[in-house]
């Protein structure tokens, strides 16, 4: 471990209350508008350095944690730091808060839905919403890359992430390049020679994809909760990738639900706050009302939980080695290099002419220069969105 990590370590704020940790979980579950980029933003305002329960280093490496294994990597860096502050129940605290404002939500939209057979129109709101977003997402990866890019070799290795990712490279494989050249470079310094293997537990969660697998058979709550157990044990990346799982399982395989359906499925998971995953609850409602959103939910997420609980006492050994805290530094760096493209993905889709450059101008200038909370942002977004749209 490095000087200034330990440093870092030392200063973040010792235990919290189970309640407080779940009142500030349900707040940023209900705030959280924008995707996993835009909750990580959120997380680093809220726990870093409004509330300094978990310094920088800290939080660098639950962002690399989360990125190497399958499921929500926003919910898992949620999880992963109710773990740090309380164990095994703020674990649960922390996920589960982080996750309920969503699905709840969700359920009632999938209820409205069932019975209308259309989605509510939101499109002020989002308009507004998707500038601030992009501010915060900003504030954060330039806070972040003060901590994370800590020699040229970062910067030159987030650079080398933002290529791959541009020549459709897919992040799981752009994370992997970036750790194996950051070990690299420390390895030819050493001159020691150094072997990577997948960790066991990533290699768990392809392996229970075909465990879990079975024939076209009728609506059950127990097939269904399988069917998300092992999607949510398996998927990697955003919501179009999850699309991709959802079509193959509901739609090839069950024939459970409909293309209309699974597309306003995944819409409802864009424009809710919390986790895109919540996408579950809307189609187990959609096949077997509130008990298929209950397991629908549980059966997805349950593998981060278990990830998260199984590689967490991990990530202080691995600074603890020079070769894997360079590993993990590379992640780190690959890992806001992504951010930074989903950043400018979302920008060109959402400054569409001079009154979202206001909202994003304005946006920028109260997280950036007053360090107004990001949930007040948003909210004020939100509500300019719906008078301006």
């Amino acid at each position: 471990m490095t000087a200034s990590h330990a440093n870092q370590t030392s200063t973040s704020k010792g235990q919290v209350s189970l309640a407080e940790l779940a009142l500030v979980f349900l707040k940023l579950g209900t705030t959280a508008f924008g995707g996993p980029a835009a909750h990580i933003a959120m997380m680093e305002d809220e726990f870093v350095r409004k509330r300094q329960w978990i310094t920088q280093a800290e939080f660098l490496d639950r962002l690399a944690a989360a990125s190497l294994i399958p499921g929500p990597s926003s919910t898992e860096v949620a999880i992963f730091i109710g773990q740090s502050k309380r164990g095994w129940a703020g674990l649960l605290v922390g996920g589960v808060c982080f996750i309920l404002p969503a699905g709840i939500l969700v359920t009632l939209i999938a209820a409205v839905y069932a019975r209308y057979g259309s989605l509510p129109q939101v499109a002020g709101i989002l308009y507004g919403i998707k500038p601030a977003v992009i501010a915060i997402i900003l504030q954060a990866l330039w806070t972040l890359s003060r901590t994370a890019i800590k020699t040229k070799l970062h910067a030159v290795i987030g650079m080398i992430a933002v290529l791959l990712n541009a020549v459709g490279v897919a992040p799981l494989i752009v994370l992997a390049i970036a750790g194996i050249a950051a070990c690299g470079a420390v390895r030819f310094k050493m001159q020691k020679s150094f072997m990577v293997s997948a960790p066991s537990f990533v290699q768990s969660g392809f392996l229970l994809g075909p465990a879990v697998a079975a024939m076209t058979i009728p609506v059950s709550l127990v097939r269904l909760f399988l069917s998300f157990l092992k999607i949510g044990a398996v998927v990697f990346g955003s919501g179009y990738v999850l699309l991709a799982f959802l079509r193959a399982e509901f739609i090839d395989h069950l024939h459970w639900i409909t293309e209309k359906q699974l597309l306003d499925a995944i819409a409802v998971g864009q424009f809710t706050p919390g986790p895109v995953f919540t996408t579950a609850t809307f189609i187990g409602y959609l096949v077997a009302g509130i008990p298929g959103a209950a397991v629908s939910t549980v059966g997805i997420f349950l593998p981060g939980f278990v990830l998260v609980a199984s590689s967490g006492p991990l990530i202080p050994k691995l600074r603890q080695s020079a070769l894997a805290s360079a590993i993990l530094d590379g992640v780190v760096a690959g890992s806001l290099a992504l951010m930074a493209v989903v950043a400018w993905q979302l920008g060109r889709t959402a400054i569409v002419d001079w009154r979202t450059v206001i909202i994003l101008s304005a946006s920028a200038v109260l997280v950036l220069k007053f360090r107004v909370n990001s949930a007040w942002v948003i909210a004020g977004a939100a509500l300019s969105g719906w008078f301006l749209h």
